[in-house]
């Protein structure tokens, strides 16, 4: 592809390398060094003057040292005369923070959004973020990806996958149109959990609306981070008598052990997560499954170069 630069950011250099390779384009380098006084400094070594620049960085754990690098990364692309700049920002963490729920807090996800713009970005590809009234915070065009069709594969592949006794579950009710299509892709049914959260890591989930008994059950959320919502939900599910447990996600950031604590849950038979965030292998588990997005997020910037409609990916067939 003519007149297309692709940059990483620290946080997922190995994403950007698979995406470039679907894409057939190098992975143009960058680097990233500190100042005596704690500060960053970015500098872009390709040319980027007249070009389609794609700065490839989730905002992941240390979120805040990702961020700066990411708008340092787009105010260089923007003093080098790129032509246009996308930010392509598979997880974006400041997404949680999406509403006033407290007095005198700051509505992280919209503040960040307007930070982006400010540095010089012209789009944002984004995928799965945690609510959709986010997409409306920023005033730059923005491709909303999501990763269910990647999840819907993967599980129609498990073998005795058998949609007619299948329920997909949300934690919660904020979920459950993400899980109704995804119960649609499977053919399955779906259900819902009535969650009240009280602090970060601490959620109860008072009942489980839906047919759970002797199915087969697929928890699915956006992210798991700590794990509470999700274990808290399997102890309702347990209550109710399913046939078999597996937990999805679009983002496995598994803080704090989550992985780990979820791992050692005897009746959850799998994990499944992709690789929109990095995941260290020592974390990694008999019971994980990560499923690349990477030809999902390269066939997307193919059309955002091209000019082409990136919605009609999800109209096409899998």
């Amino acid at each position: 592809m003519r007149d297309i630069a692709v940059f990483s950011g620290s946080a997922h250099p190995e994403l950007a390398a698979e995406v470039c390779s679907h894409l057939g384009v190098p992975l143009s380098p960058s680097r990233v060094s500190r100042f005596a006084n704690d500060c960053l400094e970015v500098q872009l070594q390709a040319n980027c003057r007249g070009r389609d620049v794609f700065l490839v960085q989730p905002l992941v754990t240390p979120v805040q040292e990702n961020l700066v690098e990411l708008l340092l990364m787009c105010d260089a692309a923007r003093g080098a005369s790129a032509g246009r700049i996308t930010v392509v920002m598979p997880h974006y963490a400041y997404a949680r923070s999406d509403k006033k729920d407290a007095p005198r807090i700051s509505i992280g996800g919209r503040l960040v959004a307007d930070l982006l713009v400010s540095s010089g970005a012209s789009r944002v590809l984004a995928m799965t973020l945690h609510s959709p009234q986010v997409h409306g915070f920023f005033s730059v065009p923005v491709d909303h990806l999501h990763a269910l069709r990647e999840l819907a594969d993967h599980f129609r592949r498990t073998p005795g996958h058998d949609p007619s006794n299948t329920t997909v579950v949300s934690p919660d009710l904020g979920n459950a149109k993400e899980a109704a299509a995804f119960a649609r892709m499977l053919g399955a049914q779906v259900a819902a959990g009535a969650k009240q959260r009280y602090a970060d890591d601490r959620v109860s989930i008072s009942t489980v609306i839906g047919d759970i008994a002797d199915r087969d059950v697929i928890v699915l959320d956006d992210e798991i981070a700590k794990g509470s919502t999700v274990l808290e939900l399997l102890d309702r599910l347990r209550e109710l008598g399913p046939r078999s447990i597996r937990v999805a996600c679009t983002h496995g950031l598994f803080a704090a052990g989550a992985l780990k604590r979820l791992s050692e849950q005897p009746d959850v038979l799998e994990i499944v997560c992709t690789n929109t965030v990095p995941i260290p292998a020592e974390e990694h588990t008999e019971k994980l499954r990560v499923l690349s997005i990477a030809p999902a997020l390269a066939e997307a910037v193919r059309r955002i170069h091209n000019g082409e409609s990136v919605s009609a990916l999800f109209d096409a067939p899998s």
